[in-house]
């Protein structure tokens, strides 16, 4: 069944097969935001196993998501032409067999090019998903509440991935981690031609090769770049990196701008909210992740908590997302307005930012509500910022623009990492001592490595002073990002106040 829909369709109510489609169109977005931690405990099985260098390494753990956000633009408008549910099913198939690869290869390079395969498949499920959920659910508040459901799942997902692999390595081998895509994604392929509709655009025109490159070109320098700055310091190499992107976005946009045929069509966003909604996105992302960092980190440095513990401690926030998406678009549908609702979500992380600048060396329960706030608020934010844009997107459009969006969060999460991580690192610097080692002086593992090799109380005195630096550095960050936060409530509800959503 292949639907051509245009701007014009009528709102219709969806009904069962629709709701148990989405519980299908669930499966991959899970998957696909598990894919980002699921390495965590995996690491040592993969060391001992296969041996990898260093540089291999760090391969493993970041070509997935370098793969993923460079093609997402890409994906997202080949999709638009080629019919999303078709280019589901292949991400689907290359999705499974990647992971296949991935869980039985032998060798370092084997595995990473198993996760480049998996980057790809990743980058045609994401927008694949949304342009099909907003394909099936034309009626705005069913819309509402089903994208509700799409941001709580790919936002528990990431949490979710960490402790599935701590549980799976725990009692098998490392390559389980990945064989768990197996079912789901089988599962997908079968009844995927059943319960999903085809849609695609019925007049895409020419596809636009030569933006492919240059959006990969403007993409990835500045997220190799960003994310090596909040650990490696503000080095040249990645400066040059990030500017060389920045000089690359400037052709793409160029391109787009100029293209007969643009991969990225410049009146998109010039739609009803589309652009405030991918600013507003890359600030929620950039303090999402910006949080992530350093309550990671607080969890098992400060608090001593083993990975798994620390995973698992950390997923209880997560138990109220699922709550928040419905919850707004509740507000919205009984006319509190859109723009009040998506400031009151910034305000919501605002204030886990400033429960996380309270937090002591000794305080677990109040870095997780600090957590939990900052989740909820989030998933609020990003569930009506997403209604936002795709109602008022043509639904021929509807696949690049889910892309734009998920790009945008691509690059907040890189640069929260970058900016908040930084300042954080500066604070923890200044904070200890020059008579400590140097090592300890740069970060808190190392203060940790050279706490281990020094006797009794020295130990301890060091191990101390860096817990309290690094809660120090925390503080620092987390009011910085409650600044932003506020400035960005504001900014929402300047913006976006009685913004009529037309809906096509």
């Amino acid at each position: 069944m292949t639907m051509n829909l245009t701007s014009t369709t009528a709102p219709g109510r969806a009904g069962r097969r629709e709701w148990t489609a989405l519980g299908v169109l669930m499966l991959p977005l899970l998957l696909v935001s598990m894919d980002v931690s699921v390495l965590y405990f995996a690491t040592p099985g993969i060391s001992a196993d296969l041996r990898p260098s260093g540089t291999q390494q760090l391969w493993i753990f970041d070509i997935y998501g370098f793969v993923l956000a460079g093609l997402l633009m890409t994906m997202g408008s080949l999709g638009d032409r080629i019919g999303r549910r078709r280019l589901l099913l292949m991400g689907a198939a290359a999705f499974g067999g990647a992971s296949l690869l991935a869980a039985y290869a032998n060798s370092a390079e084997t595995l990473i090019a198993a996760r480049a395969i998996l980057g790809i498949g990743g980058a045609t499920l994401m927008p694949s998903t949304m342009a099909l959920l907003r394909t099936m659910f034309t009626d705005p508040a069913q819309r509402a509440k089903a994208i509700g459901l799409w941001s709580a799942v790919m936002t528990g997902g990431i949490a979710l991935g960490s402790v599935m692999s701590g549980i799976l390595v725990e009692h098998f081998w490392w390559g389980s981690v990945f064989l768990v895509n197996l079912p789901a994604m089988a599962l997908l392929l079968v009844l995927g031609p059943v319960l999903l509709p085809e849609s695609r655009n019925p007049e895409p025109g020419r596809f636009d090769w030569v933006s492919v490159p240059l959006s990969m070109a403007a993409v990835l320098p500045v997220i190799y770049g960003l994310k090596e700055i909040p650990s490696e310091g503000w080095h040249p190499q990645y400066v040059v990196s990030v500017t060389v992107g920045l000089l690359f976005a400037a052709l793409f946009v160029h391109r787009q701008r100029t293209s007969a045929s643009p991969l990225i069509p410049p009146a998109l966003l010039k739609g009803h909210g589309f652009t405030p909604a991918l600013v507003l996105n890359l600030v929620a992302s950039l303090g999402m992740m910006g949080s992530a960092i350093f309550t990671t980190q607080y969890l098992q440095s400060v608090l001593g908590k083993s990975p798994l513990e620390a995973a698992l401690w950390s997923l209880l926030p997560s138990v109220f997302i699922g709550v928040a998406g419905p919850v707004t678009a509740q507000l919205v549908q009984r006319g509190v307005d859109r723009g009040y609702v998506i400031a009151g979500g910034f305000v919501a992380m605002a204030a886990g930012y400033a429960l996380l600048a309270l937090v002591g060396t000794d305080s677990l329960w109040l870095a997780l509500t600090g957590a939990g706030v900052l989740a909820c608020g989030m998933v609020a934010i990003v569930s009506q910022l997403t209604d936002l844009a795709m109602s008022g997107t043509p639904v021929e459009r509807a696949g690049t623009a889910s892309s734009l969006l998920e790009t945008s969060a691509e690059f907040g999460g890189a640069l929260g990492m970058a900016v908040l991580g930084s300042i954080g690192t500066a604070v923890y610097r200044r904070e200890m001592p020059a008579t400590a080692p140097a090592a300890a002086r740069e970060t808190l593992g190392g203060a940790l490595a050279d706490a281990a090799h020094l006797p009794g109380r020295a130990g301890q005195t060091l191990l101390a002073t860096a817990r309290d630096a690094f809660t120090s550095g925390m503080h620092g960050a987390a009011i910085a990002g409650a600044v932003l936060l506020v400035l960005a409530a504001a900014g929402a509800a300047a913006t976006l106040r009685r913004i009529e959503v037309k809906q096509k």
